[in-house]
């Protein structure tokens, strides 16, 4: 009842019917045309209707050859090259989103197989920052990538409920919504709050995130940002880079599932170091600038979403080659 009351609240041309007599109104994001001198509105569910169509399924887990292979949610739409149905994805920020934007625009370049169903975030400060060049170094006092998100028509969640945001969702009622459109994975993508456990039981090995070195090294509470950089810096590391790896119950402890690697320079201030570890010069989708961050998500992106994902026997997971399937990195 409870989940169908949430999901009630954010999708319409859905067989759930209208629920009157909620408790508590959802807060989220309008996609139609509103006063943007009210960027954020509280909707009670039996009032307004986000477009989505919603369909029962089932997890689904497949072992082949003794590795453990994550698929996902079973639905209708498959690639008919593939028949590896599209996946539906959530992503988590907190400020203005670059590599959330870089993975909705994959997506819709065909890159990723996959859609970005919701974003979740923990702003609800109305003043933000556009950054017109994706650059790293730009800071937001609000949520810029929920600005995107509801300028791109995508539905947008306040979590998590706290005495300054009464109107959020709790950690049940996001995993009810969550599970209403359909979340197949969670993307955190520069998203400083610690997951509930709810959130980690409900989605096992389906959470991921991007941190700005190479863990295990500068991660944890109080590492994000600027500061890992500095930290980097002061150590006398000679080589850093963005680390994707899933989510635990702590701050950057989960399996690590892909890095890439930069040069730490002798004369490196942290915005440099920061600038070089998202983007490095060289040709690549016939661009000149490349996003070493942004790529190194939208290629872990994309082979989720593809189900190339392989866990060994001990545990750690593996990236399987879409070129040589024998291949694993």
């Amino acid at each position: 009842m409870e989940a169908q009351r949430l999901l009630h609240g954010f999708c319409s041309n859905s067989a759930i019917p209208p629920i009157q007599n909620s408790r508590k109104p959802l807060f989220c994001m309008f996609n139609a045309p509103m006063d943007h001198s009210k960027r954020w509105v509280s909707c009670k569910t039996h009032h307004y209707d986000v477009p989505q169509t919603v369909s029962c399924s089932k997890r689904r887990l497949e072992c082949r050859n003794r590795v453990e292979k994550a698929g996902g949610f079973t639905g209708d739409e498959k690639d008919s090259e593939s028949g590896i149905r599209r996946k539906n994805l959530a992503v988590f920020v907190s400020g203005g989103g670059s590599n959330f934007r870089s993975i909705h625009e994959a997506c819709l370049r065909g890159l990723v197989h996959g859609d970005i169903a919701v974003l979740v975030t923990n702003k609800s400060v109305q003043e933000f920052t556009i950054i017109k060049d994706t650059s790293y170094l730009e800071q937001e006092e609000g949520c810029g990538g929920a600005e995107y998100a509801r300028a791109k028509g995508i539905p947008v969640i306040l979590f998590p409920k706290t005495k300054d945001e009464p109107e959020a969702v709790s950690s049940n009622e996001l995993v009810a919504a969550l599970r209403g459109f359909e979340v197949d994975f969670i993307l955190l993508a520069g998203y400083l709050k610690l997951i509930p456990v709810e959130l980690i039981r409900a989605y096992p090995k389906s959470i991921l995130n991007i941190h700005p070195s190479l863990l295990p090294a500068f991660g944890g509470k109080g590492y994000y940002g600027m500061k890992v950089h500095k930290a980097v810096i002061a150590s006398g590391a000679r080589y850093s880079g963005p680390t994707v790896h899933f989510v635990d119950e702590h701050y950057d402890t989960g399996r690590i599932l892909a890095q890439r690697v930069v040069p730490v320079l002798a004369d490196d201030a942290a915005d440099e170091l920061a600038a070089r570890v998202l983007r490095e010069n060289k040709k690549r989708f016939s661009k000149t600038i490349v996003f070493q961050e942004h790529n190194l998500y939208v290629d872990v992106t994309s082979a989720i979403c593809e189900e190339r994902v392989v866990w060994r026997e001990d545990g750690v997971p593996m990236i399987q080659s879409k070129e040589n399937p024998n291949q694993y990195s």
